[in-house]
C-alpha cells in the first residue's frame, strides 16, 4: 500500500492504473508486492518482446553500461552505429534517426515529409493523411497525426496539417489527396489502440500504388507492430509493400526507451546536421539492449510467433463468451460478451494479466512466450469470458 499511497500523492493523474504493484518477473511471469504470480500477456503494451529479465538482453545492457552509459550525439559510439546498420539491413532503409519513443520517431517521420514536400512539390506541401481510428502519439502533433476525437478535445488547437481518411476506402484517400496539398500517407498495418483492427492487405497495396502515382511518401507507423510483433520483422512486410519511411519504437529495445525513424532512399539525404537531434536519441545502453532485441527477431522466432498466433484466434474464435477476434500475429484483439474491463479484472483475480484497446481485450505477449504459459493464459481468459 504505501508504494500506491506515494504514487497516488506524488506521481501526476493521468493513467488509471489496475490495482496491482509488480516488483519482479521472469520470462511471461511476474510477481506482485504481495508474492502472488501472475502469467503477463500485456509485455508492458507490446515492449517486453522476449518477456521480464531476459538473460541475453540483459547480459547485453550491463556490458554495455559498465563501459558507456551515454555519450550524446556529439560523438560516434558503436551500439548506435550497428544498430542503424542491421536496421537497414534487414530492411532495405538506408538511414536511422534514433529517438527515445513512438511519439518521437513519427515526429521525425513527419518532419522529413514536411521537408520533401517542400522540396519536391513547393511551399504549402506538407499535409499528411493518416486513416481515422489511427493513434499515432501524444505530442501535440502526433495527437493532431492520430484520427480520434477522444485524443484531441482536451488539446485544441492541436497542429494543422492533417486529415484523416476512412481506414480501408482507397477512394477516401484519393479525394483528400485531391482537396488538400499533400506530402505523404501515414498509416499502422494493424489499428492498435483503434480497437486492433488490421488494414486489408488490398488496400495497403492499393495506398501505395496511389503514394508512387502521386509522389507522395508512404510512412508506416511500426510503434507497436514492429520488431517481430506480427509475425514478420515490420508488420508491412506481411503485404509485400515498401514505404518511404518506417517509424518503430515499444518492443525494438526489450524494455528499455528507444524509437527509431528508417528513411528509406527517397528521403534519406532529407536531413541535414542542425535539422533534428535528440539528446538521448541513440543512447549506447539502449541501443546495446536494442542489437540484441534485432539479433534474434529471426525466421525460427518469427515462425513461432505465427505458431502462437494461430493457437489464439483457434482457441478462442466461436468460444463461449467471445465475439469476434482480430489482428495479427501476437497483437490480438478480443471482443467479449462481457465489458472488456470486467474480463480483465476476472483474468486478473485468476493471475493473468491482459490489457484494453476501445472495447476489446488486447494479447500482446511476449513473441517467445512458454507454450504452458500460453495455454494457461489463454484457458484462463475462456473461463473468465463464459456467460
Amino acid at each position: 500500500m504505501e508504494i500506491k499511497q506515494l504514487d497516488q500523492e506524488y506521481v501526476a493523474p493521468t493513467y488509471a492504473r489496475f490495482p496491482l504493484c509488480l516488483t519482479e518477473g521472469k520470462g511471461a511471469r511476474v510477481k506482485d508486492d504481495a508474492g502472488r504470480e501472475y502469467i503477463d500477456l500485456g509485455t508492458g503494451i507490446a515492449v517486453n518482446g522476449f518477456g521480464f529479465s531476459d538473460e541475453e538482453w540483459v547480459g547485453a545492457v550491463t556490458a554495455q553500461l559498465n563501459k558507456l552509459q551515454h555519450t550524446s550525439n556529439l560523438y560516434y559510439s558503436e551500439p548506435g552505429a550497428k544498430l542503424a546498420e542491421q536496421l537497414c539491413l534487414r530492411t532495405g532503409m538506408k538511414k536511422v534517426f534514433f529517438s527515445n519513443s513512438g511519439a518521437e520517431a513519427n515526429e521525425c517521420a513527419i518532419k522529413v515529409a514536411r521537408k520533401y514536400g517542400e522540396k519536391t512539390k513547393g511551399a504549402g506541401h506538407t499535409t499528411i493523411i493518416t486513416l481515422k481510428d489511427s493513434f499515432h502519439g501524444r505530442t501535440l502533433t502526433t495527437l493532431a497525426a492520430t484520427g480520434q476525437d477522444v485524443f484531441h478535445k482536451d488539446f485544441l488547437p492541436l497542429t494543422s496539417g492533417f486529415v484523416h481518411a476512412e481506414a480501408n476506402n482507397l477512394e477516401d484517400v484519393k479525394r483528400l489527396a485531391e482537396e488538400n496539398p499533400c506530402c505523404a500517407i501515414m498509416f499502422e498495418v494493424v489499428q492498435g489502440e483503434g480497437g486492433v483492427r488490421p488494414l486489408k492487405g488490398e488496400f495497403l497495396r492499393g495506398l501505395e500504388a496511389f503514394a508512387r502515382e502521386k509522389d507522395l511518401l508512404l510512412i508506416a507507423d511500426e510503434v507497436q507492430t514492429g520488431n517481430g510483433r506480427t509475425g514478420k520483422l515490420y508488420g508491412y512486410m506481411n503485404f509485400g509493400i515498401c514505404p518511404d519511411l518506417v517509424s518503430t519504437a515499444k518492443g525494438l529495445g526489450g524494455g528499455l526507451p528507444i524509437g527509431a525513424t528508417m528513411l528509406g532512399e527517397r528521403v534519406e539525404d532529407i536531413l541535414a546536421p542542425g535539422m533534428h537531434g535528440s539528446t538521448f536519441g541513440g543512447n549506447p545502453v539502449c541501443c546495446a539492449g536494442a542489437l540484441n532485441i534485432l539479433s534474434r527477431v529471426d525466421d525460427a522466432l518469427l515462425e513461432g510467433v505465427v505458431a502462437r498466433s494461430q493457437y489464439i484466434f483457434d482457441e478462442l474464435t466461436g468460444a463461449e463468451g467471445i465475439r469476434s477476434v482480430s489482428g495479427l500475429g501476437l497483437m490480438i484483439g478480443v471482443e467479449c460478451e462481457k465489458d472488456a474491463s470486467a474480463v480483465i479484472d476476472g483474468c486478473r483475480e485468476q493471475g493473468v494479466l491482459v490489457i484494453k484497446a476501445k472495447h476489446k481485450v488486447r494479447l500482446l505477449p511476449a513473441l517467445n512466450i512458454d507454450w504452458q504459459d500460453l495455454k494457461e493464459g489463454i484457458r484462463v481468459l475462456k473461463e473468465v469470458c463464459k456467460a
